[in-house]
């Protein structure tokens, strides 16, 4: 039984995330995928001051036999607020928030519910650390949903500038999650999606396969640097920056016939929702 659990906890892995949020972005909402990750970066953010600032333990903390080997390679860093509960809630909570339709909000729910569930199966939780991310990643859901954030003017241009700069002034030693946490914000404030999604199921299904084989491959290959390089604060940050880059801007340029690049009104290009 507890392959299963690992299998759902997984769902809860960096990798799930960047696939749910580049479809979302491409085959849905363009611009709702912009705000979605936004907030997810700082959700991401939060949940990483609030684990290393707190620094309270986990349930295996004192006594490893709690919780098997493999359940225990499935958690980084202290206990509260699970980041696993956090994340998954802001990312599908925040889609179905968007959507506003029923059968998304069921699958949200169902979906985030079994995340979170496999934290405390595996006893890599406590319940306090699962309910504090399960509340925390709903309001940052709501956030995503209701909020459209500023870019005009130098207000594209200045809070990535700034999560930069922070980024580059970590001090050596600092949890991971925080200079990617800041990439992650640089890149999806700045990026702009002009386009709209595919119109039919074959261009659906070439973007989701191309765009994703194409994300993964800057994905892998940003991985692949030097650790004395990649792990410099502001290093990782750029390659988060970059990531998002390609994913919402490089991959709508080199799939453009499927892609189209739709009238730009104000701040943003209409979006036809295909969900």
């Amino acid at each position: 039984m507890e392959t299963f659990w690992l299998a759902v906890t997984n769902l809860g892995r960096d990798e799930v995330f960047i696939v749910g949020l580049a479809l979302y972005t491409w085959l849905v909402r363009p611009v709702g995928g912009r705000n979605l990750g936004v907030a997810f970066a700082l959700s991401y953010l939060l949940n990483a001051a609030l684990k290393y600032g707190l620094n309270l333990p986990r349930p295996f903390t004192n006594d490893p036999a709690a919780a098997s080997e493999a359940a225990r390679a499935t958690a980084g860093g202290p206990g509260l607020p699970s980041g696993h509960s956090q994340m998954a809630a802001t990312l599908w909570w925040g889609v179905a928030a968007q959507l506003r339709r029923p059968w998304v909000t069921w699958a949200a729910l169902a979906l985030v519910a079994l995340i979170a569930g496999s934290r405390l199966v595996l006893n890599v939780h406590y319940p306090s650390d699962v309910i504090v991310g399960l509340t925390l990643g709903a309001l940052f859901a709501l956030l995503a949903a209701r909020v459209q954030f500023p870019q005009g003017g130098a207000l594209r241009w200045g809070p990535p500038l700034v999560a930069l700069v922070v980024a580059a002034l970590l001090p050596a030693g600092a949890p991971r999650e925080f200079a990617a946490g800041l990439g992650m914000a640089a890149g999806f404030w700045f990026v702009q999606p002009r386009f709209t999604p595919p119109a039919t199921a074959l261009g659906r299904v070439i973007v989701a396969v191309a765009g994703l084989a194409v994300v993964f491959a800057v994905y892998f290959a940003l991985g692949a640097l030097p650790d004395g390089v990649k792990e410099v604060g502001l290093v990782r940050a750029l390659r988060y920056a970059l990531l998002v880059l390609v994913a919402a801007e490089g991959v709508p340029l080199l799939l453009r016939r499927w892609l189209p690049v739709g009238e730009v009104r104000g701040r943003a290009a209409p979006e036809r929702v295909t969900a």
